[in-house]
């Protein structure tokens, strides 16, 4: 009896332990999120309403990239007609509280792996522990790569393409700020986490429910389900689609290093 309460106690000890930890990770997001808030202005005005402005980066790029090959392109006379709308009252205060939210976990991602990787260390050995050292790292660095591949190249194509697409000119497009920021932060996000596939794939190899011959065998599969992405987040054009899908493949061969690295330390570890 008393070593099972000693084993209660022990899984509360835990329990405990990880409400702390997401305690201060929830308050590192809201710490930023409360910077952005009061910062809003100037953050709706030149990032999240940044690719409404036809001088983006972006769009010049892809107008110069296209000229030089006396392609002509619409990215060099891009064009937003009209304002966003906001159609209920409490729609802008809404919308900036939990936009701010959103950046906040964007923002403090690094400090949240920080905060989860503190509550993994102490069950891992001290050999797991200086091999994975530099997981923040790589991790946050594979997430802000996807926000910037994000922010720089899916979020202008979707943005100039769904704004000129019109079935006939009888609808009129009048978007909401809802529409457009939800657009931007649930790609930001999305995009950011999808990077983290080799991480992801990482951890499902050290508990063994992904391996390298598994990958391998369902490449194809990852290639169908990667366009069928692609398709989803980007304008249905073969360009589009290719500029995003090639990363992620690239991601999708690294994870098969990254499993085939960790089955091979797991083999001369235990001698198999």
């Amino acid at each position: 009896m008393a070593e099972s309460e000693g084993k209660e106690m022990s899984f509360l000890a835990h329990l405990e332990e990880l409400r702390w930890h997401l305690v201060r990770s929830f308050i590192a997001i809201v710490l930023v999120a409360v910077a952005v808030f009061i910062f809003q202005k100037d953050i709706y005005e030149n990032f999240l309403l940044a690719h409404r402005d036809p001088n983006f980066l972006t769009y010049r790029a892809f107008c110069n990239f296209f000229s030089a090959f006396g392609v002509e392109s619409g990215f060099c006379n891009v064009e937003f007609s009209g304002e966003l709308q906001s159609l209920k009252v409490t729609q802008q205060f809404m919308n900036s509280i939990w936009t701010s939210l959103i950046l906040g976990l964007i923002v403090a991602f690094p400090y949240v792996l920080w905060e989860i990787w503190r509550f993994i260390a102490p069950g891992l050995h001290e050999q797991e522990v200086k091999k994975s050292r530099g997981f923040i790292l790589i991790a946050s660095l594979l997430f802000f790569v996807g926000v910037l591949f994000s922010f720089f190249v899916i979020l202008p194509m979707s943005v100039y393409f769904f704004y000129n697409y019109e079935i006939t000119d009888m609808i009129q497009n009048q978007f909401t700020m809802d529409s457009h920021i939800g657009l931007v932060t649930n790609t930001l996000l999305g995009v950011a986490i999808m990077f983290e596939l080799p991480v992801i794939i990482y951890f499902l190899s050290k508990i063994g429910l992904v391996t390298p011959a598994f990958l391998k065998r369902y490449r194809k599969h990852a290639l169908v389900l990667v366009l069928i992405l692609a398709a989803i987040i980007t304008p249905p054009d073969v360009a589009s689609q290719v500029i995003v899908s090639i990363p992620i493949l690239i991601l999708y061969e690294i994870s098969i290093k990254v499993s085939k690295r960790v089955i091979k330390n797991q083999e001369k570890k235990y001698g198999k």
